[in-house]
């Protein structure tokens, strides 16, 4: 055991593993014992507690908000990069092509309206990505109403996120006309210009939670390698849900090694990891 780490008995893990399940439909393996014990020992330990017990208990007992928060960011991965799965933005940039050409004038000014939602957006590498893309293939869309939702769980990645400002370590690989999208910061990092931040919201979210404050419709979806956490009924209820914030003919895009399982009715497949929300599927199930 590593110098600082507390020792996690059976009932202990089991009881983070139930936590963390009610708290964000997280299901830990016994894999995940040694996450465990590395995430939360520190965090044990500020509160002057002697065990994993005694820090479970004041959770339950005492906990604030924020103690509870801090429980579940510590237990989450937020593992992403810029353009990771490229050819997700390829099928947005052809989609939204494909919408600019039909989509009517409507909603405030004037303007035709766009919404994109990136669930699970991590320290926000997929909404800059989705913006960067999009303003850089349509100039046009900065006279549309068009905003991108994303949301995360964790409460310190949105919070870098929201800054726009990354080590230029993070172009490494990028080809060079997507390497030119960014902009210089000071030495050793690179800014998402200021267009491409302007669209985006960044807020905190539960995916869990029965009631999301958003109403939708949504364009495009964007929830990828977050459901991997998740038990299969979970998949399944949030893919279904997911699917009921999307407009007819919208598209969601999901993790390479995720399906959407009991969650896939109403969706087609278009595409790897790719599934359109079909017209007639939505006008059923608004009028049930």
């Amino acid at each position: 055991m590593i110098e600082g780490e507390l020792p996690l008995s059976d009932r202990e893990f089991a009881r983070v593993k139930a936590r963390v399940y009610a708290e964000a439909g997280i299901s830990f393996s016994d894999a995940k014992r040694t996450l465990v014990v590395s995430r939360l020992s520190k965090i044990v330990r500020s509160h002057g507690l002697a065990s994993f017990d005694d820090y479970l208990d004041y959770l339950e007992r005492a906990g604030t908000p924020d103690d509870a928060q801090n429980f579940v960011n510590a237990l989450t991965t937020n593992l992403t990069r810029f353009y990771r799965e490229d050819h997700h933005f390829e099928h947005l940039c052809h989609y939204v092509g494909e919408l600019m050409e039909h989509r009517p004038r409507v909603g405030p000014g004037g303007k035709p309206r766009l919404r994109i939602w990136s669930a699970g957006c991590s320290t926000g590498q997929e909404p800059y990505t989705i913006a960067l893309c999009l303003l850089d293939r349509f100039p046009d869309l900065r006279r549309w109403d068009f905003r991108i939702l994303a949301t995360d769980i964790d409460t310190n990645v949105i919070a870098k996120a929201a800054l726009g400002v990354y080590p230029d370590s993070e172009l490494n690989g990028l080809a060079p006309e997507r390497a030119r999208l960014f902009e210089a910061g000071d030495i050793g990092t690179i800014r998402i210009p200021a267009p491409a931040r302007a669209l985006i919201s960044f807020k905190p979210l539960n995916l869990m939670t029965p009631n999301w404050p958003m109403s939708g419709p949504f364009d495009a979806i964007f929830c990828r390698n977050v459901a991997i956490y998740f038990d299969k009924s979970t998949q399944g209820a949030l893919f279904a849900r997911l699917g009921r914030m999307l407009a007819p003919g919208a598209h969601l895009y999901i993790g390479h090694s995720e399906n959407l399982g009991a969650g896939g009715e109403g969706f087609r497949i278009v595409g790897k990891t790719i599934y359109q929300w079909r017209a007639t599927a939505q006008k059923a199930r608004n009028a049930a």
